[in-house]
């Protein structure tokens, strides 16, 4: 598989980043064998790259499936909320503790908006850059929802990376279309910074054009990877024919076929009524003040659009 190095960070990353969310205790729940011996298969079929978060809960996956991987060939990207320097102290020691290492690839500061975000958390941001100097970080930046989440990463000479939504219909984008967050990326990637784009299937909601979708965001050229979220073998090696060949096999594309999917909302849904007001099917109504999905779903992906949060996902 191609390796590309990060922008000027010096790290070397697959073109295809492991989304870890998926197999987590709120989607596919897989055995902390099972999920660590995806990742290192994943690995072995050439994916280096890794990206969790303090809160997916699941740093003890990758840390079964580093028992048989080269660590310095293996780029980890973790993600924390933190917004002082106490917070982005015990997110940076717990993710040491829990994934058994001596040092983090990338640490990012999740979901941050703006300018005026990113700004009100520099007490995590100016921790970080210590660790860095310290060897226990080795780049940082964010993941963002947003075009002006970009953007300030393109104000900050010390972010060295940006993780932000990328699809070909924009979903997930909260303030822009995805012409205004590919301007911005392109903009931030001639800057030298490192972008690694995530939700390339909307969610799960582009999963029936599955390849259109996947040929989209692989020919963007200012994007050195993209995440994705795996959770069999099957998806591997799915995602991987995609990324060299722009295609699936037949064989993997009848196998994929019985997968049994799923609508889910996360929990911080605010209840806005708007997936209702959306679905044609009445397949979603709200029930203790989350949407939720009832037997009238098609899983069409209509709703996600509609999200303001981002909240609903195909698995």
């Amino acid at each position: 598989m191609e390796r590309r190095s990060l922008g000027k960070t010096g790290i070397e990353v697959s073109n295809l980043c492991f989304g870890s969310l998926t197999m987590t205790p709120f989607q596919a729940n897989l055995p902390i064998e099972e999920g660590g011996k995806l990742i290192k298969y994943a690995y072995d079929r050439g994916i280096n790259f890794i990206d969790t978060a303090e809160i997916y809960d699941n740093y003890q996956y990758i840390r079964y499936a580093l028992e048989g991987i080269e660590r310095e060939d293996f780029v980890i990207a973790t993600k924390c909320y933190a917004y002082t320097k106490n917070m982005a102290k015990e997110s940076l020691e717990l993710a040491l503790k829990e994934l058994g290492t001596d040092y983090i690839d990338i640490f990012l500061l999740h979901e941050q908006e703006s300018i005026h975000t990113v700004r009100g958390h520099y007490d995590a941001i100016e921790y970080f850059l210590k660790a860095k100097d310290m060897g226990k970080i080795r780049a940082i930046g964010i993941s963002t929802h947003r075009v002006e989440g970009v953007y300030a990463v393109t104000q900050y000479d010390e972010l060295d990376v940006v993780h932000p939504i990328v699809n070909k219909a924009g979903i997930g984008i909260q303030d822009g279309t995805i012409q205004d967050m590919l301007n911005i990326i392109e903009k931030a990637y001639n800057m030298g910074k490192g972008i690694y784009g995530m939700k390339p299937l909307g969610g799960g909601h582009l999963i029936g054009q599955v390849e259109e979708s996947f040929n989209f965001v692989k020919n963007i050229p200012f994007i050195h990877s993209f995440a994705i979220g795996m959770q069999s073998k099957e998806e591997v090696d799915c995602n991987i024919n995609l990324i060299e060949t722009g295609k699936i096999p037949r064989e993997l594309k009848e196998k994929l076929k019985k997968k049994k999917r799923k609508l889910i909302v996360a929990d911080y849904c605010i209840a806005c009524g708007n997936c209702i007001r959306t679905c044609k099917q009445q397949g979603i109504q709200i029930i203790d003040g989350k949407a939720t999905p009832n037997e009238n779903c098609i899983l069409c992906g209509y709703c996600a659009k509609s999200c303001p949060e981002f909240c609903i996902k195909v698995i």
